[in-house]
């Protein structure tokens, strides 16, 4: 999650002519809400000598900075990221709106200074969050709001690890932290697909390798079965989008349009109750099957999931070692924005 980019860019004095009024306001909350995080920082490793910290924070602290340290000897830009702890008071720390037209595979977005265009906003107020939710809804977008525990702030900020980014099992936080410094690491404007699937493949490539030379073996194969898991997911929504780009290319009536969808919708419940669910080893499907479709939803659900296997394949071309992953695509990816990042990744795996 790295909306709050935006938040660095006013606190730095962005020029305001930029943004509207409204997003003004918005980015003023947004700081508000950051300062405050900020100001509640404590150092980790003061938390962790504490007598009066429960033990199970203690040792969840300092699996993270196990893990930040690992994080700096592959070579990311961990700076101060996860040096400091601050505890939100409350489960969920923001929610997070996409939207997308129902006859489209494209995201509603929102430009901010330096970061550009992103497809999510997020909202520290529930409320504002709804309402925002329910004006695009109103204006005919399906729409997808969820909650999420941690943000990157691409290194403007010593961004602390929130009290909403531990109640993961141990490898998953791991693979959070590893992510979101990883954002530090390589970021592309304008190219949000790229820059999470890349985290994601090196949150979890870096988790693997972090336990494996702590000789926990399980932990290791969890995170390497986590990761593929991930990879199949994110074909089978490349499936499903491309059967749905086929529909909306037709231009549809509103019938045709709703009877589309829904049949779309009863192949990705074949699939997940039939092989995409039997071929998962980490994941349980729950109630997946049952969700209609909805664009917003899909664009959320392949964010974290684009061209994964092609990140994958440049990892295991740089010998299965993420340091030489990371510095690779930093030298390849120098000077692209947007759609070209994937354009240039694309172009060296045909080269191979």
């Amino acid at each position: 999650m790295i909306f709050l980019a935006a938040v660095a860019a006013l606190l730095l004095g962005a020029s305001t002519a930029y943004v509207a009024s409204a997003d003004v306001r918005y980015l003023a909350r947004a700081g508000l809400e950051e300062t405050r995080i900020l100001r509640s920082a404590r150092p980790i490793p003061d938390i962790v000598a504490d007598a009066s910290t429960p033990p199970e924070l203690r040792s969840t602290l300092r699996l993270v900075l196990d893990a930040r340290e690992y994080a700096a000897r592959l070579g990311l830009e961990a700076g101060e990221t996860y040096t400091t702890y601050t505890d939100v008071g409350r489960d969920t720390l923001m929610l997070v709106l996409q939207a997308a037209p129902r006859d489209c595979i494209c995201a509603y977005t929102w430009k901010w200074p330096i970061v550009g265009r992103m497809p999510y906003k997020g909202f520290f107020d529930a409320k504002e969050g709804l309402a925002a939710a329910d004006r695009l809804a109103a204006r005919g977008y399906d729409t997808f709001l969820r909650p999420a525990g941690a943000f990157s702030t691409l290194g403007w900020f010593n961004d602390p690890l929130l009290s909403t980014a531990i109640t993961r099992d141990s490898m998953e936080l791991v693979a959070t932290v590893l992510h979101e410094i990883a954002h530090n690491s390589l970021y592309v404007k304008s190219a949000t697909p790229f820059n999470e699937s890349f985290a994601q493949v090196v949150g979890y490539r870096a988790a693997q390798a972090f336990f494996e030379q702590r000789g926990d073996t399980a932990s290791a194969r969890y995170a390497s079965d986590r990761l593929q898991d991930e990879i199949v997911l994110g074909g089978f929504y490349g499936d499903l989008v491309a059967r749905l780009n086929v529909l909306y290319a037709s231009k549809p009536d509103s019938a045709t349009l709703d009877s589309g969808r829904a049949e779309a919708g009863r192949w990705a419940r074949e699939q997940l109750e039939g092989p995409v669910g039997a071929s998962l080893r980490t994941f349980t499907i729950g109630r997946l099957p049952d969700r209609p479709v909805n664009n917003a939803r899909l664009i959320g659900a392949t964010i974290y999931r684009s061209k994964l296997d092609l990140f994958d394949a440049w990892y295991a071309r740089q010998g299965r070692d993420v340091s030489k992953m990371v510095a690779s695509l930093r030298e390849l990816m120098d000077g692209a924005e947007g759609d070209e990042a994937f354009r240039r990744l694309e172009a060296v795996a045909a080269d191979r």
